[in-house]
């Protein structure tokens, strides 16, 4: 079982890119919505040292904080895809 976790942004169409390879997937996920002021989001520049979003967080991988969509969604399709 998956203990994935995602900071995203509602509205985001990356954020939305990596949800949509998440559900498709069927892989379970904790999701942080993060403020929409870069200056505000403290939490995701902590785990990743930076402030854009997506941002996925897989502590059974050793995976601290990606970012990237197109480099999460082939993350997500090499170790969880069938």
């Amino acid at each position: 079982m998956a203990n994935l976790e995602l900071y995203e942004l509602e509205g985001c169409p990356y954020c939305a890119k990596v949800t949509s390879k998440l559900d498709e997937l069927d892989l379970d996920y904790e999701s942080h919505m993060v403020p929409r002021s870069h200056s505000e989001r403290i939490e995701v520049e902590d785990v990743s040292g930076q402030t854009g979003v997506p941002v996925l967080v897989d502590p059974e991988n050793d995976v601290e904080g990606m970012p990237e969509s197109d480099d999460i969604v082939e993350y997500l399709e090499e170790e969880y895809g069938s």
